[in-house]
């Protein structure tokens, strides 16, 4: 066993792929760097983007507003407030279908499918909550004008549209009022913002993290240091967007560039591709890939292995599950010789690791830049969300561990990881109430 967890970690290391390979004190200095020259508009991997929302005042209580969630194949409406617990009470949910998701719209008709989805609750408020999960440009009056879809949806005319003033226009069209204060926001931000109704705890700050098919981070920054903005209060406080899955200047492995050339996008998101579910499963491919090229698997197992074409997040996952299982790979491993198996488990194991290690580099950079977190009884508040960080095997466990190496120990910050329900929902219904 000795030895084949040595030659397993000759090899990543070869390639620069094992997480021991990952310098955390510069990995972060990096991350703030990009992080600084965003917020001064001067050319960095990272965008940065304000949000104009902000994550200051008192949640009202037993206050009714308007929540929406477009941002994938399902549009939820729903009403919510909260009641003298600060507890979210979600009511009149519906689910209905995105528009544009199976064939090509209009402007006009875009717009008036999605106010017809209102009928039934438009009358309870006269403010919106809209997490609308696309790239947008957000401006300070809370509305955001789309630069491009994703998720399938057809609709070109909508592209360089206001959001929610073509909302008002085709509630006012279709008899519904088009005067409703609409709080435009992404799913990042509302995740950061369903913190703050985390029942009655006090923290210092907030961080929304999301870590599922994709990555995103966002986090509050004083006004005073955006200062690719003029015009913003120095006094006031707002969330960030900074599209972490995009910072380029960190640790890369040989098969981390390789693997960013072979995708769609090249050059796009390379930190998302070492780290989110929809590129874990097929950059462990090419790393098993090379392994049996360099003589890590028995050849029955290799020939079989290197056959692979798609290997999904979601397979490398069950195998780590059940290494002795019914899986794919487990039951190539099987075939093999006697070592197979734990050969594949110590590169899962060590890939997942570094995944969570660098985790832990994005999250570390958010809550310094924060200024907040050196009260303990006040920590930070993360947010997460997101199918690969909750689901993947041991991958939040090692992000905890080390953020309380790193982030506790060497420089006095702390953080509380928290998952809240319906944070789609009830980061919406926030934004709409206090902004």
């Amino acid at each position: 066993m000795k030895k084949i967890k040595q030659n397993v970690v000759r090899f990543l290391s070869n390639y620069g792929m094992d997480y021991r390979d990952v310098d955390m004190d510069a990995n972060v200095k990096l991350f703030l760097e990009e992080m600084q020259r965003g917020l001064a508009g001067k050319k960095s991997s990272l965008e940065m983007i304000p949000t104009y929302i902000s994550a200051e005042g008192d949640v009202p209580t037993n206050k009714k507003v308007i929540v929406a969630d477009a941002g994938g194949t399902n549009f939820r409406v729903a009403t919510v407030y909260f009641d003298h617990q600060k507890m979210p009470v979600i009511e009149n949910l519906k689910l209905f279908k995105m528009p544009a998701v199976d064939r090509e719209m209009g402007k006009t008709e875009f717009f008036k499918t999605m106010a017809g989805y209102f009928r039934d609750v438009i009358q309870v408020s006269s403010n919106i909550g809209f997490c609308f999960s696309y790239a947008v440009q957000m401006y300070p009056n809370k509305d955001g004008r789309l630069i491009r879809f994703s998720k399938e949806v057809r609709a070109e005319e909508v592209k360089g549209q206001l959001v929610g003033e073509n909302l008002n226009l085709a509630l006012d069209s279709l008899g519904m009022g088009g005067n409703k204060h609409i709080v435009l926001l992404n799913d990042t931000v509302v995740t950061l913002l369903a913190g703050m109704g985390y029942k009655n705890k006090v923290y210092s700050g907030y961080i929304g993290f999301i870590l599922g098919t994709g990555t995103n981070t966002c986090y509050i920054e004083k006004n005073s240091n955006v200062t690719k903005n003029k015009d913003l209060d120095p006094a006031k406080t707002q969330i960030i967007n900074t599209e972490s899955g995009g910072f380029a200047r960190g640790h890369r492995g040989k098969l981390d560039v390789a693997f960013d050339k072979s995708t769609a996008n090249p050059g796009v998101n390379p930190f998302e591709k070492m780290i989110s579910g929809a590129y874990l499963g097929p950059l462990f491919r090419d790393i098993i890939r090379k392994a049996c090229k360099d003589g890590l698997f028995s050849r029955p197992a290799a020939a079989q292995l290197t056959a692979i074409n798609d290997l999904s997040t979601k397979d490398m996952n069950e195998f780590m599950l059940y290494p002795y299982g019914g899986s794919t790979l487990a039951e190539i491993c099987r075939q093999g010789s006697e070592t197979d198996t734990l050969t594949m488990y110590l590169l899962a194991d060590r890939t997942t690791e570094r995944a969570a290690k660098f985790t832990a580099i994005n999250l570390s950079s958010m809550a310094i830049k924060s200024g907040q977190g050196t009260d303990s009884s006040k920590p930070i508040c993360i947010v997460a969300e997101g199918t690969t960080f909750y689901h993947m095997k041991t991958l939040k466990s090692r992000v905890e561990f080390y953020l309380k190496q790193y982030l506790e120990n060497k420089k006095g910050i702390f953080t509380d990881i928290i998952c809240v329900d319906n944070a789609t929902l009830v980061g919406a219904a926030i934004a709409g109430l206090t902004n």
